[in-house]
Parts: structure tokens; C-alpha cells; sequence
């Protein structure tokens, strides 16, 4: 059973920035996707950004320009950095990392407030 473990939550400003990092228990080539997802009060679950196992990033609009997504197989993580945070990122970001199946780490929340 794949373990993930997600960093680097907590509270911002507006116009600040975060790093998260989720950490697998398996190395990231085991991998085809992995990819972060947020779900904020009230709304459905949505994608924020992914990456390929080739290495191609995908991000959502709500977040292009402002985000960040790369590997670091020296951990065995994914890392999400994004900057610009607006209130509307205010949400609980979720990792997800796929092979024959889909894994999930447990959530971690981001606030964004003044």
C-alpha cells in the first residue's frame, strides 16, 4: 500500500507564497501521474496541477503563471510552489499520485487571509 505524507501547509498573506511537498513511500518512477488537488468549502474537488511521469506539467487556469510543479526524486516527492496566493486559494490540497490505482495523501489545509 503506497503512503503519502503532504508538507507545508498553513496560513498567508494575499500576494504571498507556499511550497508544498508530498512524500511517497515508493520512488516517484513507480509512478505515471502525480498531480495536487484542492477543495475548498462548499465546492467540489478540483485538479490545481499534475505532472507526467515524462515529466510534462499540467495546470489548471485558475493557477498558470503562478505555479509550480516538479519532482524531487531525492525524496520521493512532488512539490507544488505557488506564489501570487489569492483568497480564493484558500482550500485543502490533497497529493495524488497513480499507478494501476489511485492514491491519495491525507489533505493538508492552505489559508490564504490578512
Amino acid at each position: 500500500q503506497v503512503q503519502l505524507v503532504e508538507s507545508g501547509g498553513g496560513t498567508v498573506s494575499p500576494g504571498g507564497s507556499l511550497r508544498l511537498s508530498c512524500a511517497a513511500s515508493e520512488r516517484n518512477s513507480n509512478f505515471w501521474l502525480m498531480g495536487w488537488y484542492r477543495q475548498a468549502p462548499g465546492k467540489q474537488r478540483e485538479l490545481v496541477a499534475d505532472l507526467s511521469k515524462l515529466g510534462t506539467p499540467m495546470y489548471a487556469d485558475s493557477v498558470k503563471g503562478r505555479a509550480i510543479i516538479s519532482n524531487d526524486n531525492s525524496k520521493n516527492a512532488v512539490i507544488l510552489e505557488m506564489n501570487n496566493l489569492q483568497l480564493e486559494d484558500t482550500a485543502v490540497y490533497y497529493c495524488n499520485f497513480q499507478q494501476s490505482q489511485a492514491y491519495w495523501g491525507q489533505g493538508i489545509q492552505v489559508t490564504v487571509s490578512s
